[in-house]
């Protein structure tokens, strides 16, 4: 899969991460950031402690907001695969502090 369409390098090295089931994932971001799927807040580390190595982007179809925001095909484990989003947020020392993901309807 080409990641070169997402310029922003801090997330692109994120996705790469995500895309191997790398735990190097977690160090692109705060400590505690703030996540919401579909809107609802989620706990970031309790959902990626099963989405990590398991659920993976198919394709990234569109790369927006200075390449913070992916869309793409998802495999997402027992859920299936289906249009979604990450909407990456960075903080004043560029690490992630919150994360949105959800179905790209």
């Amino acid at each position: 899969m080409d990641l070169a369409k997402i310029k922003d390098p801090e997330v692109k090295k994120a996705i790469e991460a995500l895309q191997n089931g790398d735990k190097s994932w977690y160090n692109f971001f705060t400590e505690n950031p703030a996540m919401t799927d579909d809107g609802r807040s989620i706990d970031f580390k309790s959902f990626f402690s099963n989405a990590l190595g398991n659920e993976m982007f198919l394709s990234i179809d569109r790369v927006e907001n200075d390449g913070k925001n992916i869309y793409g095909n998802f495999k997402a484990g027992k859920w299936g695969t289906f249009q979604t989003y990450f909407k990456f947020h960075k903080n004043a020392e560029g690490k992630f502090d919150r994360l949105d993901i959800g179905q790209n309807r």
